[in-house]
């Protein structure tokens, strides 16, 4: 279960880390009905501890990451505008406002 998280995150697949986190709940509770873990589970249930932080850690930078991006999209709108009206909205989104 760690790994598969870990691989999620690695690749920035927040689809696939949803649904992974999704399913833990579900597969722990059926794992502790079975009765009292051995040192193997609890060992690999602090890595899976460690590697839902680490998701949850990198979906949070993630999320305020595109929440900057939206804020600088906002805030150059007008520009977008004028360049939309005119027909020549720059060639990489990025490349900010300017124009020549």
């Amino acid at each position: 279960m760690a790994e598969t998280l870990q691989a999620a995150t690695a690749a920035a697949d927040w689809a696939q880390l949803g649904e992974q986190v999704s399913t833990l709940a579900p597969q722990l509770r059926a794992l502790a009905a079975r009765g009292p873990w051995s040192a193997a589970e609890q060992s690999a249930l602090r890595r899976l501890r460690a590697a839902h932080d680490g998701a949850q850690a990198a979906a949070a930078a993630a999320a305020n990451a595109l929440a900057v991006r939206l804020d600088e999209l906002r805030a150059n709108r007008d520009g977008w505008f004028a360049y939309a009206l005119h027909g020549d909205a720059p060639s990489d989104a990025g490349a900010g406002m300017t124009h020549v």
